[in-house]
């Protein structure tokens, strides 16, 4: 029932339109940021420790502009339940598709590498400008709040695209292999590991950053083409979508494609800081004294 509830009211909600609601996530965000104060303690410490030399009134700038941009993604996600896919060709904007297609050629599985930024909810746009791979997957970790979970699913579910829970990546990634010549997975891989999973480490956004190499442990084993998307947003409401492909330097010595995909995804976010999700508690765990780096 609750869930019927909230669906119904996002569903009327997304029948307005994008500048009404742009409207509103402006009048939204103040109260966000000074009277909620949703995370900002989480927020302003990972900005100052992320950019150490940048002035408190610089990292207040940026703070204040990434409240704004969360804001837009809840009102941008929203409206996927209402969104015509002309207004989504006019606002979204793909290159470098080529890469994909040329991998679906060859037979290749395409595992693509994104973060938390820009809108990621928008990121399967990039599946309906290409003409291969067909088969699409999206790895996701399910919400703890089952109405919510379910509305995600709903939204998400606007592209044919599989939807595949992190605990059963590995499996249905195989059975993918087998099924098809070629497929195409997007790992969000910039979460931070659970705490048994503290294994490998390295400095991102100036700090000692555990990471997770499942997308490269998997790929080793279908033989994946690895790419990585970069996200600029040139104007409110707009991205341009960047496929690029990934080629490891020889001072790579331990999962290679990870870490080229986070050195990537560190000079995408130093170019638009504001539109990373500054709110996850990336830094929770610290790094042994005696490290454990594989």
């Amino acid at each position: 029932m609750k869930y019927k509830i909230v669906i119904s009211l996002l569903r009327l909600i997304a029948r307005l339109p994008l500048p009404l609601l742009y409207a509103q996530s402006s009048l939204l965000w103040p109260v966000a940021y000074y009277i909620v104060r949703y995370r900002r303690k989480v927020t302003r410490n990972n900005l100052l420790r992320s950019f150490p030399e940048k002035s408190k009134k610089e990292v207040g700038r940026i703070e204040r502009a990434f409240y704004r941009h969360l804001c837009d993604i809840v009102v941008e996600t929203v409206k996927m339940l209402h969104l015509s896919d002309a207004e989504m060709l006019r606002r979204v904007d793909v290159k470098g598709t080529e890469l994909m297609e040329q991998a679906a050629a060859e037979g290749k599985p395409v595992f693509l590498f994104i973060g938390h930024y820009g809108n990621w909810e928008w990121v399967q746009e990039v599946t309906r400008r290409i003409s291969a791979p067909t088969v699409h997957g999206e790895i996701y970790n399910p919400l703890r709040n089952e109405v919510f979970n379910l509305v995600m699913r709903d939204i998400r579910q606007r592209y044919p695209t599989s939807l595949i829970e992190k605990n059963k990546a590995v499996r249905t990634i195989l059975r993918m292999k087998r099924d098809n010549d070629s497929y195409l997975i997007g790992f969000i891989a910039d979460q931070r590991p659970t705490r048994h999973s503290l294994h490998h480490w390295t400095t991102f956004l100036c700090q000692d950053t555990p990471f997770m190499v499942g997308a490269e442990e998997i790929g080793s084993h279908v033989g994946a083409k690895y790419l990585y998307l970069d996200v600029e947003q040139p104007r409110r409401g707009h991205y341009t979508m960047t496929i690029q492909d990934m080629v490891p330097t020889a001072t790579y010595e331990d999962f290679p494609y990870t870490r080229l995909y986070l050195e990537k995804l560190e000079a995408t976010i130093h170019r638009q800081p504001e539109l990373w999700l500054w709110t996850h508690k990336r830094w929770k765990h610290k790094r042994p004294s005696v490290s454990n780096e594989a």
